[in-house]
């Protein structure tokens, strides 16, 4: 994790090795008394709230600024998550996110940061094209002994395979599973190292755009409305920094609204869609505008809120495989105040306000 940490080149050779870099907001960097915090992202099309605070400048509007750190996933952010070298980080749920608990790391899922809802699969589960082509897979039935790519072990990107591998008649003890971060699926596709993935946007799309691989089955037709990925926070910042924690959430929300009303059709297709683009163009690895709009949008909550059920489904798979041992609940580490109270500062949502 210290390694990620230490990331320094500005210069991005690919996108499949690329890692994310911060740009401040205007104005941001002259504010001698801001607050700077440091954001855990995974460099999935989900970071778009994260990103749109500070190019809107949200953040700023709240006395702050920020700082942005790629990881391969939520799972291997979790130990800098726990020290407080991350203040707030983003991604999936995870064992390791409970074991840590129980250990008494107090670290907390405090918002929504993406959802399958119906029409914004944002996550696929993609087959090599010859296996689909030559017949070899036809559905998810067929995928005893493949090697299926997910981000990493003990997240829930595994309960979720398992859920669909259930509804079809297998299990997660029937395939193969290979670890790999997202952009490293798609030479892991070209090189046939992968008969399958668990894959969200951009992913997805540079995939098809490749032809390596095909799109199978979005999440949201296996678990409608799956929370895919959430916010954490740190419990440093949490206890050391409280009307920041309070502030940042502020900004976040607001963002995730701003981002809501760039959405239309399962894409970025809305009122907002020019400057959501653009900011996600200038902070993201994918420096191509026609990406971003060609891409299915994952959906967010107005307000921040999350779906329980999903996570308690996580949940039960890491208690089921024995990764936890259960006496960490999920509402023991779901801290909804901060989005309350953001959303109460905020308002009550509608789509598309001008007031933005």
């Amino acid at each position: 994790m210290a390694a990620t940490r230490h990331v320094r080149s500005w210069l991005i050779h690919s996108w499949l090795i690329a890692g994310l870099t911060a740009v401040a907001a205007p104005g941001v960097a002259g504010r001698a008394h801001a607050q700077e915090l440091t954001i855990g992202t995974i460099g999935s099309a989900s970071d778009a709230p994260l990103f749109i605070a500070d190019g809107m400048g949200y953040y700023a509007e709240q006395g702050l600024k920020v700082k942005f750190i790629r990881f391969d996933s939520a799972a291997k952010m979790i130990p800098s998550l726990g020290s407080g070298e991350v203040d707030v980080g983003s991604g999936a749920t995870s064992a390791g996110l409970y074991n840590a608990v129980k250990r008494g790391i107090g670290i907390k899922i405090v918002s929504d940061k993406a959802r399958n809802a119906k029409g914004y699969g944002f996550q696929a589960i993609m087959v090599r094209t010859d296996l689909l082509d030559g017949g070899k897979v036809k559905s998810l039935q067929d995928f005893k002994g493949l090697k299926v790519a997910m981000s990493a072990n003990g997240n829930s990107e595994n309960a979720i395979m398992n859920y669909a591998l259930v509804k079809n008649g297998l299990s997660y003890a029937d395939i193969d599973p290979v670890f790999l971060g997202f952009p490293n699926q798609i030479a892991a596709y070209a090189n046939k190292a992968i008969d399958a993935s668990l894959t969200v946007e951009p992913t997805v799309t540079e995939v098809l755009k490749l032809g390596t691989a095909k799109r199978l089955v979005g999440i949201d037709e296996v678990i409608p409305d799956c929370q895919t990925a959430v916010v954490f926070y740190s419990p440093k910042f949490a206890e050391a920094q409280p009307n920041n924690a309070k502030k940042f959430m502020v900004a976040l929300v607001k963002a995730m609204r701003f981002y809501n009303d760039a959405l239309k059709d399962g894409h970025i297709a809305g009122p907002n869609a020019d400057q959501v683009v653009k900011i996600l163009t200038e902070y993201s690895f994918l420096k191509d505008p026609a990406v971003h709009r060609a891409i299915i949008s994952q959906a967010v909550d107005p307000d921040g809120q999350l779906d329980m059920s999903s996570l308690k489904m996580s949940w039960q798979f890491f208690v089921d495989t024995k990764q936890i041992d259960g006496s960490v609940k999920v509402d023991d580490v779901v801290d909804l105040s901060y989005v309350h109270e953001a959303a109460k500062k905020l308002g009550p949502y509608v789509k598309n306000a001008a007031s933005h």
